[in-house]
């Protein structure tokens, strides 16, 4: 899309892009950083440009220094390819090149490659076990001093490419952009929306912009069924709201701040409005405190971890237990707001009698979730109350 390479974030990915196939192409380039989505965006455009689908299976090399050392690739890349005219190695695993030990000989061997490249290859290094913030001067020390090694040694052969995280304002010019090439157009509103709710993350943005895109189109072939259609379908905030899961979230973590903040009122609002927003109403509310039962088990990890930085909260969730960037510090607020294990375990047992009920076919399940926020709302008095009052009313039945 010809507009997007005038979106400042998008800059570096671009240069690239153009140089590729010129005489300002240099023989080799460094990729750094780890946004998935400019990655993709360069690998695309190489792949146009420099390796033709139907010689694809000849001159294009993925290849790992974890399995493969850099004197085989070199060698591979100093080898003119008999079937293609010219050939294309990605090489991923740099972090391999500044690992522990002296790796003289390695970087001899890459200075006298460079010095005298294949003419007929480009060499493009993966270094995406650096994280770029969108301002490069806030990088993280670490980052920052793995981005200087690279730069000194194979800055001096090679262009590099920083793929830093996008701007939230370039994301949503993105949307703006992409949206009319889809037969589409987006809302302001929606498109704020849709990226807020993601952190910005282009790869998860440009994903749900796809399912957003055909659930637009489907939704008007169904409305304008035997009519002729007048505009363009519009994505709207609504939309947004029902197709993405993190637009929901942000629902979700508005409800536990409440109950966090023992605002009983605030919370049950927050539930009727979550239930009136689902696409299943009440027959959703098992999909609701399955939310929240793990948002309660992420603040009971945060408060035993003693965590207090977002940096430090990505090291102690693993994988497919995060939650969406734009949460990490609501979530770390939220937690450091309960005392102590004892509060959040007994949320936790709270939720789980929750649970059973709903899957005892109530007639009423909005009711036992308006119960269940109650109660996780209640000060520690409170619940100490209805503690004893539970039972003594079991003493009772008991007898």
């Amino acid at each position: 899309m010809p507009a997007a390479q005038l979106i400042r974030s998008f800059a570096g990915a671009d240069r690239f892009l153009a140089e590729l196939g010129s005489s300002s192409m240099r023989p080799g380039y460094v990729l750094i950083g780890d946004e998935a989505f400019l990655y993709q965006r360069c690998r695309n455009g190489v792949l146009e440009k420099l390796a033709p689908a139907d010689q694809r299976e000849f001159c294009l090399y993925d290849l790992d220094l974890a399995d493969t050392t850099i004197f085989d690739i070199l060698d591979r890349a100093q080898t003119p390819s008999l079937m293609a005219p010219f050939q294309v190695f990605f090489i991923r695993s740099l972090r391999v090149l500044y690992g522990r030990g002296v790796k003289k000989e390695e970087f001899a061997a890459l200075d006298a490659y460079f010095r005298r490249p294949n003419p007929q290859a480009l060499l493009l290094f993966v270094a995406d076990h650096l994280s770029l913030p969108t301002d490069l001067r806030k990088m993280d020390f670490q980052d920052k001093e793995r981005y200087e090694r690279i730069r000194e040694t194979l800055g001096d052969f090679c262009g590099l490419v920083e793929l830093a995280r996008v701007d939230a304002g370039d994301a949503i010019r993105w949307l703006t952009e992409a949206a009319p090439a889809r037969g589409v157009s987006i809302t302001p509103d929606a498109a704020r929306e849709l990226v807020d709710a993601l952190g910005a993350d282009m790869m998860l943005i440009a994903s749900d912009f796809e399912k957003l895109c055909l659930y637009t189109q489907g939704k008007q072939l169904i409305t304008l069924a035997g009519e002729r259609a007048a505009a363009s379908p519009e994505i709207t905030l609504g939309d947004v709201e029902t197709m993405v899961l993190a637009a929901k979230q942000r629902s979700l973590y508005e409800l536990t701040d409440a109950i966090s903040r023992r605002d009983r009122a605030q919370a049950v609002v927050l539930l009727h409005g979550l239930l009136n927003a689902s696409d299943g109403g009440e027959d959703s509310a098992i999909g609701h405190l399955y939310m929240l039962a793990r948002t309660f088990r992420q603040m009971l990890i945060v408060l035993e971890k003693n965590v207090r930085d977002s940096r430090a909260l990505w090291s102690v969730l693993w994988q497919g237990f995060r939650m969406p960037p734009f949460a990490a510090e609501d979530l770390i607020r939220q937690a450091r707001r309960y005392k102590s294990r004892t509060e959040l375990t007994r949320a936790l047992r709270l939720i789980a009698r929750a649970d059973l009920d709903l899957r005892s076919s109530p007639p009423d399940k909005r009711l036992v979730l308006e119960r269940l926020v109650l109660a996780l709302a209640a000060d520690s008095q409170s619940a100490a109350r209805s503690r004893t009052f539970s039972q003594t009313g079991q003493f009772i039945i008991d007898l």
